[in-house]
């Protein structure tokens, strides 16, 4: 695979001949640096490719890219090393790469039964921990210095799709599935706290705010984003409807407290802010395949970065985010 560059119109493109974009996540260290996990034969068959991209004056450029012996499903950055990522693939393994080092993982870690969709590390300062979450109804808690699991979650009834740490709690992640629920769970009770039915759909992400300890959205395969407010889980606190498939990847802005941002397989990225009537702020247009990897920059307030099966990668600055919200 040799990608190829595009600066077309307000986006930085790299083209991805032969490898459909599954995730995307900017670095927390280097100002534009950016991972997107890729699977060929849209994940169905075939190989993947971890792809570590920074901009230049052309566009995007390719820095490195790691390939695997199945598809990339997810990507996560180390917290505690610039260099250190983390993987998870169909063949239900995880692995850790480091950008300044040889083609091959560091360690590869693999227990689940099947494909491994959701990988996250933990922000909280202290403790090195990522949770990773996977078709066979299970969540995995891993310290990335040890070469087994810290422990197994279960109690989902489908395929989890989404796992992801409170950027405030320490030990506290949530889990989105198939089974139509949001969970919270706690390392240190090793068990679900709170259990949502949040959907009567298929969850396929879901995202904490940064800005709030018990503020989470999910995305659904109804098409709707749904906020829920941990102390009182019986309705939604919003509703945003818009999207005309299933929404892939929800985000909450870390720079705008009540801006987040959703892709879906209708092909398009929308920009909401929750806390006005009229929610939507921007539809973007600019894929032609399922739109399924999206991430904001934690260094540039106006930055997004997305992927999809089109085989294309993109950072732009929505018009949204650039005037104030």
């Amino acid at each position: 695979m040799s990608a190829v560059a595009v600066c077309g119109g307000a986006a930085r493109t790299l083209r991805t001949p032969g490898r459909h974009g599954y995730a995307a996540e900017f670095s927390p260290y280097l100002p534009g640096r950016l991972a997107c996990a890729t699977a060929q034969h849209y994940g169905i068959a075939g190989c993947g490719t971890l792809l570590i991209l920074d901009p230049d004056e052309a566009g995007l450029r390719l820095f490195r890219s790691f390939d695997w012996n199945d598809g990339l499903f997810d990507v996560t950055w180390s917290e505690n090393n610039e260099h250190v990522l983390i993987t998870c693939s169909g063949d239900g393994s995880l692995q850790l790469w480091d950008t300044a080092k040889a083609a091959e993982p560091l360690q590869v870690y693999k227990e689940h039964a099947q494909e491994v969709y959701s990988v996250d590390w933990s922000q909280t300062r202290g403790e090195q921990l990522v949770v990773s979450g996977s078709w066979d109804q299970t969540v995995k808690l891993w310290d990335p210095t040890v070469g087994k699991s810290l422990c197994t979650f279960r109690g989902h009834e489908s395929i989890i799709y989404s796992t992801i740490w409170s950027p405030h709690i320490p030990g506290c992640f949530a889990s989105a599935s198939g089974d139509q629920t949001l969970r919270i769970w706690d390392v240190k009770a090793a068990g679900v706290r709170i259990v949502i039915p949040a959907h009567q759909a298929e969850i396929l992400s879901c995202d904490w705010c940064k800005y709030s300890e018990n503020l989470l959205v999910t995305g659904a395969v109804d098409c709707s984003l749904r906020g829920w407010d941990l102390r009182n889980v019986r309705q939604p606190v919003f509703e945003l409807l818009g999207h005309t498939y299933a929404i892939r990847r929800v985000k909450f802005s870390p720079f705008h407290a009540s801006v987040l941002a959703s892709c879906s397989y209708d092909f398009t990225v929308r920009f909401w802010n929750f806390s006005k009537p009229d929610s939507l702020l921007e539809t973007v247009e600019h894929h032609t395949e399922f739109t399924c990897g999206l991430d904001f920059s934690l260094q540039s307030p106006t930055q997004v970065a997305d992927c999809s099966w089109d085989e294309t990668i993109k950072i732009y600055d929505p018009a949204c985010l650039t005037i104030p919200a």
